[in-house]
């Protein structure tokens, strides 16, 4: 199975041209241009909808600055002296 050849194309258009006209070769070769355009447009709409890398960027930033912000609090807290935080109240048994 090879590529198609030039007198593969000089045949596929004689009978194109057979079929169709002379009239009519050129409607149809713009009908199929458009086609092909609009094919092309929707494709590359497809892939912008799936990139998701700046969404992900973004992400990754919110995080990392949460982060670095929990990591702030922990750091001044030891240097306070270590101020443990408070318990959860728990439930306690009255009868005991």
């Amino acid at each position: 199975m090879g590529s198609i050849g030039m007198p593969e194309l000089i045949v596929i258009f004689l009978v194109t041209l057979m079929l169709f006209g002379s009239k009519r070769l050129p409607d149809l070769a713009k009908g199929l241009g458009k086609g092909i355009r609009e094919f092309k447009k929707a494709a590359d709409d497809f892939k912008s909808e799936l990139n998701v890398e700046p969404l992900k960027r973004d992400f990754e930033k919110e995080i990392k600055g949460g982060l670095d912000e929990v990591k702030h609090e922990l750091d001044k807290t030891v240097e306070v002296g270590g101020a443990k935080p408070k318990a959860s109240p728990t439930k306690t048994n009255k009868g005991e």
